[in-house]
């Protein structure tokens, strides 16, 4: 059995402030830190419920945030950005069983976590199909293109409450809540317990039931918070600049979304 986990550190345990997210800014070492613990604990949860093989992608900022001592040997992580429209699933493909999110938040656009965004603070929103996205969404579809189901995710309680509706089955650990411009946050330890109780649920299960159908249509919709940034992608084939702010594209393949988002991201 083959797990993919993608990390990311702005839904890890007590995270609340921008700075703590950013190398060489207070706070961020020891969020470093617990971030690794929580990938760790899922590691081990799933090597004990049956894994053979982990792959972790570091998906935070510059994807060097976890440290690589702090896993079991077994496991393999991808470090830095490949570069490929993949981007926080760089190295997913269809020979894994299943998909493991931990450290998500909320979208940009909600107010699920003070530091809620879609893949970067320079969009107002991001949507697919009219539906505001989270990163959780758009990895999720990434997984389904590769024909694997996402079986568990952690993070902030809004973003765990998508991700049930997105997929009944799905296991979630929300180890925080926003409370405005703050966080209120279960205690580390208890957030790797829950973490390794929640992969041993998912594991148990039929793996299958986590896949969703992806839509036959797909449109993206970026609303940025510069102007420019809409003129620059409205030269993208295909794209067209819908308002001051907004581009949108549409495709029936999902990996031609994900390119064009690579290309027209800032």
């Amino acid at each position: 059995m083959k797990i993919f986990i993608s990390s990311d550190i702005e839904g890890t345990t007590g995270i609340a402030h921008w700075d703590e997210t950013e190398p060489d800014k207070r706070g961020y070492e020891y969020f470093s830190r617990q971030m690794t613990k929580e990938v760790n604990a899922v590691c081990e949860a799933a090597y004990q419920g049956g894994a053979t093989k982990i792959t972790v992608k570091d998906a935070h900022d510059t994807a060097r945030n976890i440290d690589p001592t702090g896993l079991p040997e077994g496991v393999e992580i991808i470090r830095g950005w490949a570069r490929n429209p993949l981007m926080m699933m760089a190295g997913i493909d269809k020979s894994y069983d299943g998909v493991i999110f931990t450290g998500y938040h909320s979208a940009g656009g909600t107010s699920g976590n003070p530091m809620a965004h879609t893949m970067s603070g320079s969009y107002e929103y991001i949507k697919i199909n009219d539906y505001v996205i989270s990163e959780f969404i758009l990895n999720t579809y990434t997984a389904a293109y590769f024909g694997v189901p996402v079986l568990m995710v952690s993070g902030d309680k809004e973003l765990c409450e998508q991700a049930k509706k997105t997929i009944p089955q799905i296991q979630t650990v929300a180890v925080n809540e926003g409370y405005g411009n703050g966080v209120i946050s279960i205690h580390p330890e208890l957030a790797l317990a829950k973490l390794k109780e929640a992969v041993a649920r998912a594991l148990s299960g039929n793996l299958k039931d986590c896949l969703i159908k992806l839509p036959q249509q797909f449109r993206m919709e970026i609303r940025y918070r510069q102007h420019f940034y809409a003129y620059r992608g409205s030269f993208y084939p295909n794209a067209k600049q819908i308002g001051p702010k907004t581009l949108a594209f549409e495709s029936n393949d999902y990996m031609d979304i994900l390119t064009f988002f690579m290309f027209v991201s800032t």
